[in-house]
């Protein structure tokens, strides 16, 4: 297998822009319609997220030890988009004929061969990993909404109640459906593991967002819910023990952060933990009562709230991290940052311009509806503007 070959031919496919994607829906769903049920009625927010993530994946063979726990973990979490081991076979058909149609004269057997090849055991880990899980876990857990609390007028913070244990770590991201919707969101809980068993998810409604629209605006207390595997690892505390932490949260990015607070305290471990909370204006604050409440009975947790927008200086915006630098020097600790993709990005170019190296910064990535890295070209917060997502 020539990957070299590989990564040059995807790179000459893509060029085609979203022309690729058109082709590459209509040949799958002419050929086998029955497909199409696993995607959003709406495809607009679809648009290139299966095609280009199969690309990048199968062109970036030559690191599947890099890429297998990933992939193990996306076969499993499929299944609840009802895809079956028969439908893996038709997605690469679908792609080698996307492929052999704009490569043309340039498509040959042996780029065939290479991709078929490269497709078989990215298939092949996936279905494996889907098959294992049937022994553990369902395809998705019902869950009843017990709490609905309007924080703001885009904001709800939902509790919910899942018909069986949902196990998870706190930073991991698990996705949320609601029935009447055939998509899915990917939210951080904003609790450690609790005794009962409830999971608290702090939404934001997004401008054109089929899922947070629903679970903000649509939703009541006694609504069911669909909930899907947690994944992903990227704000997930490594090991128990006593490193220092900083925590820079931004809006509903706060969400996984609180979690990892929770989790500190029930370690009962001798960490320092220092929290900075921003958001656009004061009124913003939608979580501040349990700030207060987590400052009150936490002794060894600094909570400092950081208003981005000052009026008397236009034009001007502070993050949490300008605000945390100014404040001391942290780079004796671990770093946890989550909240929208300008905020992450612009906070761990500060970090790294700082002086902090990369094993001590810790975020999900941008783009959270691209829940794994393997997949982000440009990306694990918190919320895209299109949350209509299917099979990617």
């Amino acid at each position: 297998m020539d990957v070299s070959r590989l990564k040059q031919s995807w790179s000459l496919v893509a060029a085609n822009g979203d022309q690729v994607p058109l082709y590459f829906y209509s040949t799958l769903f002419l050929a086998y319609p029955e497909t199409r049920q696993m995607f959003p009625t709406n495809m607009a927010g679809q648009r290139d997220r299966l095609v280009n993530a199969l690309g990048h994946i199968v062109s970036q063979v030559d690191q599947v030890d890099r890429l297998v726990g990933f992939l193990q973990d996306l076969g499993a979490d499929h299944r609840k988009f009802a895809v079956r081991a028969e439908h893996y076979p038709a997605v690469g058909e679908a792609l080698l004929a996307t492929l052999r149609h704009f490569l043309g004269d340039q498509w040959t057997d042996e780029l065939a061969q290479d991709w078929a090849a490269a497709y078989g055991l990215v298939a092949k880990v996936m279905t494996e990993a889907a098959q294992a899980a049937e022994a553990t876990n369902p395809p998705w857990w019902v869950a009843e909404i017990v709490g609905h609390e309007r924080r703001a007028f885009d904001v709800a913070v939902l509790t919910l109640r899942p018909q069986y244990l949902l196990p998870f770590n706190p930073g991991q991201s698990i996705g949320v459906s609601h029935p009447a919707v055939r998509s899915w969101r990917y939210y951080s809980p904003a609790n450690a593991p609790r005794p009962d068993g409830t999971v608290e998810l702090h939404v934001r409604a997004a401008p054109g967002g089929a899922v947070s629209s629903r679970l903000v605006y649509g939703c009541a207390v006694g609504d069911q819910l669909h909930l899907a595997a947690p994944v992903g690892d990227g704000l997930t505390l490594r090991s128990a023990g006593s490193d220092d932490l900083l925590l820079l949260a931004g809006g509903t990015g706060w969400a996984p952060l609180k979690a990892l607070v929770e989790q500190v305290a029930a370690e009962g471990s001798r960490r320092r933990v220092d929290l900075y909370v921003g958001a656009r204006s004061r009124s913003e604050f939608y979580d501040a009562d349990a700030l207060d409440k987590l400052t009150a009975s936490c002794p060894w947790l600094t909570v400092t709230q950081v208003v981005g927008l000052d009026l008397n200086r236009p034009g001007e915006f502070v993050y949490p991290v300008d605000r945390a630098l100014a404040d001391g020097d942290w780079r004796s600790r671990h770093v946890y940052v989550c909240g929208s993709d300008d905020m992450v990005s612009q906070a761990v170019a500060t970090l790294m311009r700082s002086g902090f190296h990369a094993g001590q910064v810790h975020h999900e990535g941008l783009g959270r509806n691209w829940y794994g890295s393997a997949w982000r070209t440009a990306m694990h917060r918190p919320a895209t503007p299109d949350d209509s997502g299917g099979p990617r």
